[in-house]
């Protein structure tokens, strides 16, 4: 009798922030956001010399939860959201821990874009979101085996959902998704004419 079976399979967590603990006020989290870019002027410099469309404190910030101590309590909501994947992916630790490395805020206005790439050094990466108006844009994962598909032929439109080469996820506000660093995604064009804000994270293995 023949069969077939799955093998490698890439995981991606998706939960509201509240399934495991009190959620912090999504209006004072995005008012915090918002006021977290108007100040940090090393930030904006950044983005403008980088060509970044919008707003990024990844390479200027350290430790946000020193401006706003909501994002201290959204820092301890997501050790347990982590913690929980880690357990699905069933890592075998050996006595050490999944620990959170970086976090920072992403505000893309009408137009912008986060083009495709990975979260090199870490084990977990992921984003939770704090707005997301009628019309942006999802969040776009690569089947990590594209590259060593060379003569395959495309999959049909109605493919399962395992089987399709990119996977768009359409976040609300107060959603989380955690996925393994080496998972490649992209974020398209926001279409919407207000801004999309969330907050991403990496964590490794310490």
């Amino acid at each position: 009798m023949s069969k077939i079976s799955s093998l490698f399979v890439t995981r991606l967590y998706h939960a509201k922030l509240s399934e495991l603990g009190e959620a912090p006020d999504a209006l004072e989290l995005e008012n915090s956001c918002i006021a977290v870019a108007e100040d940090d002027m090393a930030g904006q410099n950044w983005c403008e010399e980088n060509n970044f469309p919008g707003y990024t404190s990844y390479a200027s910030l350290d430790n946000i939860g020193w401006w706003f101590p909501i994002f201290n309590d959204l820092e301890k909501l997501l050790d347990k959201h982590v913690e929980a994947f880690v357990k699905d992916l069933q890592f075998n630790l050996d006595g050490r821990k999944i620990k959170l490395d970086s976090i920072w805020i992403n505000i893309l206005p009408e137009g912008g874009i986060h083009t495709s790439h990975i979260h090199p050094h870490s084990v977990i990466s992921g984003t939770t979101y704090v707005a997301v108006p009628k019309g942006a844009s999802a969040i776009k994962f690569e089947d990590p085996r594209s590259s060593m598909m060379m003569a395959a032929p495309t999959r049909e439109t109605d493919a399962r959902e395992e089987m399709r080469p990119f996977i768009y996820v359409e976040p609300e506000v107060g959603d989380v998704l955690l996925w393994e660093s080496w998972l490649r995604h992209e974020v398209a064009m926001n279409r919407s004419e207000d801004e999309r804000i969330s907050v991403s994270f990496n964590y490794g293995w310490e």
